[in-house]
């Protein structure tokens, strides 16, 4: 049998004195151990520097679970900063392809008008920029509209270029559009020269994308790859607009592969050299008939 404790066999007298001794002792520790913490002396400062020591391991151990809870927490919060700037940097990046589009539609645009402007033919002349609108049918087999007419300076008989040379001259003139002659079409004559050799030939349309060379001397013949420009002849187009290069044919047929891709006009300029030749501007007819005594 398991004999009872010898507190437990005090009376009940000396068991609340020894309570209240313990206690008032325990009591009296920590007032002790209170004074001998603020007290500096290196013993205190040694028991202080152990006890901590021995202590770092178990508030390391604590301390991790609560770094990891923060770990998480920072985690979570930058994930859903990341999904936001996720879709911001989604949203301007399909913004910068819109101004990117745009860009290099400009960019193009801009270039065919740097290369215009660059284009200096050998006569002092004034001239209009104007954009293609439209090819242009019925009576003219092969012509363009432009978007400029007699309020921005344009008229009958004016030279159209692109930035490689020549284009053709102006036909039909409204007060907002003109229609432009290309030099491919069958009403076409213009009158060039043959850079290498000097030789004068006339340069007919016919329609097709590379038109004739015709009247050439029979002395000489043209030869592959020869430049050809415009004579001057006629008093129609200046001279030395470049025109294009002679390609292979027959005996009688020889061809111009023209500098400037007639099919992909887009921008054109046109020049007024103060030339009337053989395209004057028509006169209106007199209000009225002829005055007696008038022949």
């Amino acid at each position: 049998m398991k004999r009872p404790g010898a507190t437990a066999r005090l009376p009940l007298p000396f068991r609340v004195i020894n309570q209240r001794v313990a206690f008032l002792g325990l009591f009296a520790a920590a007032i002790g151990l209170m004074i001998f913490g603020k007290t500096e002396t290196p013993v205190v400062e040694a028991i202080r520097t152990r006890v901590t020591d021995a202590f770092i391991p178990v508030i390391e151990a604590l301390a991790r679970p609560a770094s990891a809870v923060s770990w998480v927490s920072d985690r979570l919060a930058l994930l859903a900063a990341s999904h936001s700037e996720n879709a911001r940097l989604r949203e301007e990046n399909h913004r910068l392809l819109e101004w990117e589009q745009l860009a290099r539609r400009l960019e193009a645009e801009n270039r065919v008008l740097r290369e215009l402007l660059r284009f200096t033919p050998e006569q002092t002349a004034t001239g209009t920029s104007a954009r293609v609108i439209a090819d242009a049918g019925g009576s003219y087999a092969r012509s363009v509209v432009i978007a400029a007419g007699s309020r921005d300076g344009v008229a009958r008989g004016q030279i159209a270029v692109a930035a490689e040379g020549l284009v053709g001259r102006v036909g039909d003139v409204g007060e907002r559009g003109s229609r432009v002659l290309l030099i491919t079409d069958l009403n076409s004559q213009v009158p060039v020269l043959i850079e290498s050799s000097r030789q004068r030939a006339i340069l007919a349309g016919d329609n097709s994308e590379r038109p004739r060379l015709v009247f050439f001397g029979a002395g000489t013949r043209p030869q592959v790859g020869d430049r050809v420009v415009t004579s001057g002849h006629g008093g129609v187009f200046p001279p030395g607009l470049p025109v294009g290069t002679i390609l292979g044919g027959g005996d009688d047929l020889i061809r111009v592969q023209p500098f400037v891709d007639l099919g992909r006009l887009e921008q054109l300029r046109v020049l007024d050299y103060g030339i009337q030749g053989l395209l004057p501007t028509p006169a209106p007819p007199p209000a009225g008939g002829p005055r007696r005594g008038q022949r």
